[in-house]
C-alpha cells in the first residue's frame, strides 16, 4: 500500500476513536435521580445536546405518588402550573474542561432556579449535579445514575 493510503487509514481510525471517546464522556442520555430525603428513585431525566448546550427534560416521575398530570405549582413565570413531565429543568450547560457549567437547574419542589455544574465520573455512569447560588461552595449535589 502506498504511504498515502496508510495515512488516510490512520486518520480515519483516529477520527473514529475520538468520536467514540466523546460519546463515552458525554452526559447525553437518560438519567435516574434519587430523592434526597428517602434515597429512593425519584425521576427519569433526559439530557440532550441542543446546539452545543446541554438541556435536561423530565421524562418520567418514579414515585408512587407521581402522576402525569402533576404541575409545578411553586414555579414562577412561564413554568408556573405547567406539567412536570416534559419540563426543561436544566439548560445552558456548556463544556468547560472535564465538566459542564454556565447553566441553570430548576428544583421543582420549591420552584427555585440555581446555577449548575455537572461532571461525569470516570465510568460515565454517574453524574454529579451541583446546584448553587453565587459560589459552588454554597449549594448541594446529587448523584444521578445512567439508565441508557
Amino acid at each position: 500500500m502506498p504511504k498515502r493510503t496508510y495515512l488516510l487509514l490512520i486518520i480515519c481510525l483516529l477520527t473514529l476513536f475520538s468520536a467514540l471517546s466523546y460519546a463515552e464522556n458525554s452526559p447525553v442520555g437518560l438519567w435516574k435521580t434519587i430523592d434526597d430525603s428517602t434515597g429512593k428513585p425519584r425521576s427519569l431525566i433526559r439530557i440532550s445536546d441542543k446546539n452545543g448546550e446541554l438541556i435536561a427534560t423530565v421524562e418520567k416521575g418514579l414515585l408512587p405518588s407521581d402522576s402525569p398530570e402533576d404541575v409545578c405549582d411553586k414555579c414562577e413565570g412561564a413554568r408556573k402550573a405547567k406539567p412536570l413531565i416534559g419540563m426543561v429543568i436544566m439548560d445552558g450547560m456548556k463544556a468547560k474542561g472535564d465538566a459542564f457549567e454556565g447553566g441553570h437547574i430548576l428544583d421543582p419542589d420549591n420552584g427555585e432556579t440555581y446555577q449548575c455544574k455537572i461532571k461525569l465520573d470516570a465510568s460515565g455512569n454517574k453524574l454529579e449535579v451541583r446546584g448553587f447560588v453565587g459560589v459552588s461552595l454554597f449549594g448541594r449535589s446529587q448523584i444521578w445514575t445512567r439508565e441508557e
